[in-house]
């Protein structure tokens, strides 16, 4: 059987998606009316083009990744119906669920527009197979990954869409530090033996700009060396860092503009933005040749410096006020699918690279 990227990439879809759908997770409740009484609800008087598109666009790539996997698995002859019936059953399951929270609305119409999507971008998946693009894709991976690079290619891949969701430095990804430990501290306070005590988290102070600087300039090195790992040859190797940077600019762009309007979009590129960026951009280029085991293990070091130096940092009055526009506005359906991302990429790419290391001739 074919071994495909598509599947890991599908399933992590599918519970973003989810995640998505069900944001934000608080105050369960049974009305006593049945999950699938939406369907029986009348047709809404209004409706905008910013939700058509929303929830058409959403399962596109879930319709298209899920007809990948069929089809380079050969799991079935009918790759466009397989796919769009389950993009159809998730749909429905969280339209149900929605039911169950009171900040949700579940909508046969968002249903209908999800399968639509899912439909779309099965078939569109199917067409590029017929004329052959993912077979150009197969070439074009072999010449640029070794064999066994499926969960390398997910993470870069998936690395841009990370810091899609604002965050308090530019191409910081994985600021998790502080939230885990107001959480251990809000589980303590509610133990008996500890009811009372003052626990307190750590005092943030600002990065100085130095220090931003670094993390930006680390913050790009880290999938540029991530790539060394699974890309075949040196120019491929510079081809990638130049991609890698075009992408974090882009991501880091589409953000502002989404957070604060498109003329804001620059508004992230301030001066230890830039000079991160071309550090970053000079280091990878440096370590362009090095052999594949010491790019992990340089990546690893790089991380914890990285996680390190960016958990020290505090958000920012602005920040906040860009998550309250994600939690609360029309990005609420974006908020969990880029949160995750940006929470969970480093460690995951942490654990990726360490598995890639103890394996036996992974290159092979």
């Amino acid at each position: 059987m074919h071994k495909t990227a598509a599947w890991p990439l599908a399933i992590i879809y599918a519970i973003l998606v989810a995640y998505a759908s069900l944001y934000p997770f608080s105050d369960w409740r049974n009305q006593g009316i049945a999950p699938w009484e939406f369907f029986s609800a009348p047709w809404p008087k209004y409706w905008t083009g910013f939700d058509v598109a929303v929830n058409v666009a959403g399962y596109l790539p879930l319709g298209a990744l899920l007809a990948v996997g069929v089809i380079r698995t050969r799991l079935s002859r009918h790759p466009v119906a397989l796919a769009a019936v389950c993009g159809m059953f998730l749909s429905l399951l969280m339209e149900g669920l929605q039911n169950y929270l009171p900040s949700r609305v579940p909508s046969r119409e968002d249903w209908l527009l999800n399968s639509w999507g899912t439909f779309v971008g099965a078939g569109s998946a199917v067409v590029l197979e017929k004329v052959g693009a993912l077979d150009r894709w197969s070439a074009v991976r072999a010449r640029w990954f070794v064999p066994h690079a499926r969960g390398g290619i997910v993470l870069l891949a998936t690395w841009p869409l990370a810091f899609v969701f604002p965050a308090a430095i530019p191409l910081g990804v994985g600021q998790v530090w502080q939230r885990l430990e107001l959480g251990v501290i809000k589980i303590l306070q509610e133990l008996p033996f500890l009811r009372g005590m003052p626990l307190q988290a750590t005092e943030l102070h600002p990065l100085k700009p130095a220090t931003e600087m670094l993390c930006v300039a680390l913050g790009l090195l880290i999938p540029c060396l991530l790539g060394f790992c699974i890309i075949r040859s040196m120019p491929r190797r510079l081809a990638w860092v130049g991609m890698a940077l075009c992408a974090g600019m882009f991501a880091s762009t589409l953000s502002a503009a989404l957070t604060w309007g498109p003329v804001h979009a620059w508004v992230w590129l301030d001066l230890p933005a830039k000079a991160g960026l071309v550090i970053g951009s000079m280091l990878a280029l440096l370590m362009v040749a090095v052999p594949w085991r010491v790019s992990a293990a340089l990546l690893l070091l790089v991380l914890g410096v990285y996680l390190s130096l960016l958990n020290q940092a505090p958000e920012s009055p602005y920040f906040a006020q860009a998550l309250m526009l994600w939690e609360q506005g029309r990005f609420i359906r974006f908020h969990g699918l880029a949160q995750w991302l940006g929470w969970l990429w480093p460690y995951v790419a942490a654990v990726y690279v360490t598995m890639f290391l103890v394996q036996r001739n992974p290159q092979k």
